[in-house]
Parts: structure tokens; C-alpha cells; sequence
């Protein structure tokens, strides 16, 4: 291979660089690399060191434990991640509409939507595969076959599948567009003040956890506008809200709330301690304190169907 593996990028691999910042100054390399490019195990960046995949300054660097410098320039060759096919694995499916066009699931909370690494099966789409039968394959793609939006892990609610490409890209438009109605409810820390409005601001990578979404400044990340209004309170220590999605961001609910100091109850990574104490101050407190996971759900969902034309919301979709 040659020194700089910038000269060899094959059809296999894709190229990323990263420059040391003043934190990373005497860190390992093979974890300093990680907290830039979290998606990677620190494990797999040390096998990518020991196999040359990784120069500085166009020397290979063959010592995963190097210390390194403030300013120090990283290229990395990442093997592309494989396609593999999902198999088709028969689970229960909580289904609120279906024709041959599409489908409308209500998915339960720990179910995760599509394979991925840490999640190979057992998913929303190995079970689709399994009801769908071979016709769903491949649409819209190997890994993500209907997949035109996406629900977390620990969020419940409704979800919509394509079955046919031209209703995939249908779709995948009106999502684009912000043409499609989405509605959820969620149970917050405190009480929101005003009882209605409209919470603003960038997201992109947190700069602090690169695992973690945030609101950025001006000018970084990407735009987000939630819509919200109190529909009950519980004291002053929690409330129900329903919150409505002007745009689709990684986490845009659960980032947006946490930042305007009512996170979710049960959030494992954008909840608060602090929210957690005042719950329990109250009556009520024991009960939401006990809540297993995110307080979100997907209750509403309203989009123009692809192929009739008709429009499918609350009066049939709605939970």
C-alpha cells in the first residue's frame, strides 16, 4: 500500500479526514480518531491503524496508542459498509391501514425501524419482509426496503411503509416537502410557559458528544421548528403536550424540548436529573418518576395517499 492512502481509494472505500483540536493533544490515536468519527468502534479504528488505513502528513501511522498533536491532520480510508440483505422474520404488527401501496404500522416502543449495526434483525423491517412477502425487497433500497421515515428505538406510534417504488417516491417527497402532518404526544418535565408556541433553533452534533444532537448556533447544523401546546398538567411537576413537527431532524423533539428546560420524561440521554428530583415532590411524582422510557408517541400522521389521492389523517389514523 502506498505511504498516503489517499493514492489508493478504491470503489470499496471512502476517504475522511479529521484534524486535531486542542482536547485531543496527548490522546491516543485510536481514540481520538473515534470522538471524531463516532459511528466507528475505538476497537475498529485500531484494527484500520495496525492494517495502514490511516496517514498523517502522508506517513502511515501504525501505532494505535500514538499520542496526538493540536493541529495534527488524519486521513482515514473507511471500508464502505456491506448491504445486507434482511431476512424476513414473522412478528406481530399492529396494523392501522393497508392496501397494496403502502402501509401504516403502529410501532411499539423498543422496536428498532430498520437493520443496523448492534440491531442485524428482529426489526420493523425484518417483520414487514416476513408480511409483505417478496414484493417489499428493494424498495427504496437493500438495507431500508418502504423506509421513508423513521421512528427512535423508544418511541411509539404511527409509521408509514411504501410497497411499491413509485408510492416510496411519492413519499419520500411529500416528507421533503413537509407535506405530511405529523402530531406527537409527550410527557415533560415542569410546565411550559407560554402554554403554547414555537420552539426555534439549529440542530446539528452536539460539539461537546459527538453521539448526541443539540441546538447549534447560527449558521451550523440544520434549521428545526417545533410547534407545541400544554394539553394537561400535573402540578407543576410534568405535563402533556402535543407537539407538532414543522421540520424532521435526528431527535428534533426530544433535542428541542430538552433545550427549552422540559425534557422528556424517561429520555435516558437528553433528560435531566434536576426534572427527575421536582417529579418527585409531588403526588404524581412516583408514577412518572417509575415511566420505563421516552415519554413520546407518534399520534398522528396525515398524507395525501400516492396512488388515489385520498387523504388519510386523523379520522382514520389518528391514536
Amino acid at each position: 500500500m502506498p505511504d498516503d492512502p489517499a493514492n489508493e481509494h478504491s470503489s470499496g472505500e471512502r476517504r475522511a479526514e479529521i484534524r486535531g483540536a486542542a482536547e485531543d493533544a496527548g490522546q491516543r490515536l485510536d481514540r481520538t480518531l473515534q470522538r471524531h468519527l463516532p459511528e466507528l468502534s475505538r476497537t475498529r479504528f485500531k484494527q484500520l491503524i495496525l492494517a495502514g488505513a490511516v496517514a498523517s502528513e502522508g506517513v502511515l501511522q501504525r501505532d494505535p496508542a500514538q499520542r496526538v498533536q493540536a493541529g495534527q491532520h488524519f486521513i482515514i480510508l473507511l471500508p464502505e459498509p456491506a448491504d445486507p440483505v434482511p431476512v424476513a422474520q414473522p412478528m406481530p404488527l399492529a396494523i392501522r391501514f393497508e392496501d397494496e401501496h403502502l402501509i401504516v404500522i403502529d410501532k411499539p416502543a423498543g422496536l428498532v425501524v430498520h437493520p443496523a449495526p448492534g440491531n442485524p434483525e428482529g426489526t420493523l423491517v425484518n417483520a414487514l419482509l416476513a408480511h409483505c412477502g417478496a414484493s417489499l425487497a428493494g424498495i427504496g433500497g437493500v438495507r431500508r426496503p418502504g423506509i421513508v421515515h423513521r421512528l427512535d428505538k423508544d418511541t411509539s406510534g404511527l409509521l408509514v411503509v411504501a410497497k411499491t417504488e413509485p408510492a416510496h417516491r411519492a413519499l419520500s417527497r411529500d416528507f421533503a416537502g413537509r407535506r405530511i402532518e405529523r402530531a406527537y404526544g409527550a410527557f415533560v418535565w415542569g410546565v411550559p410557559v407560554p402554554t403554547a408556541g414555537e420552539i426555534t433553533g439549529n440542530i446539528g452534533r452536539s460539539p461537546s458528544n459527538r453521539k448526541k444532537m443539540a441546538v447549534v448556533a447560527i449558521g451550523r447544523g440544520r434549521p428545526a421548528v417545533t410547534r407545541y401546546r400544554v394539553e394537561r398538567r400535573f402540578d407543576n411537576h410534568a405535563a402533556l403536550i402535543e407537539c407538532r413537527l414543522l421540520t424532521g431532524r435526528t431527535h428534533q423533539i426530544r433535542v428541542h424540548l430538552a433545550h427549552s428546560g422540559h425534557p422528556l420524561i424517561g429520555d435516558p440521554v437528553y433528560g435531566t436529573r434536576g426534572g427527575r428530583a421536582v417529579a418527585r415532590l409531588g403526588p404524581a411524582g412516583a408514577a412518572i418518576s417509575a415511566f420505563p422510557r421516552q415519554a413520546l408517541h407518534a399520534r398522528l400522521l396525515g398524507f395525501t395517499h400516492p396512488a388515489t389521492g385520498e387523504k388519510l389523517d386523523k379520522n382514520r389514523l389518528y391514536q
